[in-house]
């Protein structure tokens, strides 16, 4: 499993990269494991503040459909439009193209509160 160590990671199995004020999210190499094979990306939130821990949008899997979380708080600028024509890009390349949701930081501090790479791999006993 791939762990970036430029990311942060939550419990709930999403990742976060910081560019500046703004952030890339999306779920972890362990987390679409997990689910399968991922056949729809469902997120409605584009223009919304988004409070942390709340549900931004929905993974579903053959078998499954799990709440994705927001990290910390943000507003949802874009989503990954690419996900509609190909929302196996998150099996394939879950840190690279499979990307979720880009966001503006409410408070860019608040990143520091999530888990490191070494922290996650404990956490999933990688």
């Amino acid at each position: 499993m791939n762990f970036p160590s430029e990311f942060k990671y939550t419990k709930d199995h999403e990742w976060l990269r910081v560019e500046g004020n703004d952030a890339v999210i999306g779920i972890t190499d362990f987390a679409q494991r997990e689910l399968g094979d991922i056949v729809y990306i469902d997120i409605n939130t584009v223009g919304d503040e988004v409070q942390k821990d709340e549900v931004f949008g929905t993974a579903e899997a053959v078998k499954t459909v799990s709440d994705l979380f927001m990290p910390v708080t943000a507003t949802v600028l874009e989503v990954n439009e690419a996900l509609n024509n190909n929302p196996e890009l998150v099996n394939s390349d879950p840190y690279g193209e499979g990307w979720m949701v880009k966001v503006t930081l409410a408070d860019v501090t608040s990143v520091n509160e999530l888990l490191d790479a070494d922290a996650y791999k404990a956490l999933v006993g990688a």
